[in-house]
């Protein structure tokens, strides 16, 4: 089936899946595809789905209808072909859907490492191994005197821990319900749980992307981007870069600042206007 995907300054807006013979594409509310902008006559075009085929005709439009930057009365169209109407786009596909949700998902919010500054992305590293090294420290242990003291024993009983205990007692000592680097037996590097982003919001939503990398970097370059990295102790996001200063990627409706967050299992991340819940299987 094919569909198309309308953007604005590579932002995608919709999607339609199109399921009838006639589609109309226009200013004015009684088309298919409305655009809402001056640029855009009231009725722009017309696209005609005939079997497998799909033919685009422009309707004496004001502006003008390009494909892939050429002006056009009448064209078929090809998957792949970017349909500028006014300062909009609509991309053709009639790839299958799992196929090409994917990639459109991909394309709009996954940015290859390539893509980004080096060092911003060495600063999002650091930041995630400081905050997974403080919840190391907060994950061990009290010391045996402040223990003694939280939970008030006798003075025989508290100089007994001042003593050097046996043997049989140290074994018991390194076998806590924590690893000795502070990890959490489910949690250790061999058990991970995989994790993945589920898309709550716009045009994407349902889409879903599984965090297999160790850096995954999403959002729009000059809107929001952050990190999320896949450490031993769990997955942690952080901000990169923004288009505002101090516009921080909210965490369950709060930004999550200049510091490293490490995410739970539910956590509703909101990244460049997009929802996306975090999940660990």
């Amino acid at each position: 089936m094919a569909r198309l995907f309308l953007s604005l300054d590579n932002q995608v807006l919709a999607e339609y899946n199109m399921t009838k013979e006639r589609y109309t594409v226009g200013r004015l509310p009684d088309n298919d595809v409305r655009i809402d902008n001056p640029a855009v006559s009231g009725h722009h075009s017309l696209i005609i789905n005939i079997l497998n085929d799909s033919f685009l005709e422009d309707l004496n439009s004001t502006n003008g209808t390009y494909v892939n930057g050429k002006l056009i009365k009448k064209h078929a169209l090809q998957h792949g072909d970017v349909i500028t109407i006014g300062h909009h786009q609509l991309r053709f596909s009639d790839q299958p859907a799992a196929e090409s949700e994917q990639d459109e998902f991909e394309k709009t919010m996954v940015i290859p490492a390539g893509q980004q500054s080096a060092d911003q992305l060495a600063k999002a590293e650091k930041a995630a191994e400081a905050a997974a090294e403080a919840a190391k420290q907060d994950a061990e242990p009290e010391p045996a005197a402040d223990v003694a003291a939280a939970v008030k024993l006798d003075p025989e009983d508290a100089a007994a821990l001042d003593g050097t205990p046996p043997a049989a007692a140290k074994e018991e000592q390194v076998r806590p319900t924590s690893t000795q680097v502070g990890i959490e037996p489910e949690l250790a590097p061999s058990a991970l749980p995989l994790a993945k982003l589920q898309v709550l919001s716009g045009a994407f939503a349902g889409r879903e992307l599984e965090l297999t990398k160790a850096l995954t970097t999403l959002g729009r370059p000059g809107v929001q981007v952050a990190a999320i990295t896949r450490r031993a102790e769990g997955y942690y996001i952080v901000h990169v870069e923004s288009g505002k200063e101090g516009d921080f990627p909210l965490v369950n409706g709060e930004p999550i600042g200049a510091q490293a967050r490490k995410l739970a299992d539910n956590d509703v991340v909101q990244l460049a206007g997009v929802k996306m819940g975090f999940f660990q299987s």
